[in-house]
């Protein structure tokens, strides 16, 4: 299994935490507490923490990573609504 992570700097990590944790909750299991977040998706893993800083861990395997990334990343974007986020998967 790999891991990739990402820090997201943002005006308000839990709140882009929070509606992303949201959006997928109706479909997928979804853990959330005031500062930590965590999202099974299909493919794999989704793991957020919230300081100053938004952190997405995400664990998959190794034919799935790309994807997952890019699906994270979209929505993740989406959730961001009007501010901008970088977001570099390492």
């Amino acid at each position: 299994m790999l891991t990739s992570s990402a820090t997201i700097q943002t005006q308000d990590p839990a709140r882009i935490m929070n509606r992303l944790c949201k959006h997928w909750a109706h479909k997928l299991p979804v853990t959330l507490s005031s500062d930590q977040g965590v999202i099974e998706l299909p493919m794999g893993i989704c793991q957020m923490h919230c300081t100053d800083v938004l952190t997405v861990t995400l664990k998959s395997e190794t034919e799935q990573m790309s994807k997952l990334q890019e699906v994270v990343s979209d929505h993740l974007l989406r959730m961001a609504g009007k501010e901008t986020l970088f977001i570099e998967w390492t």
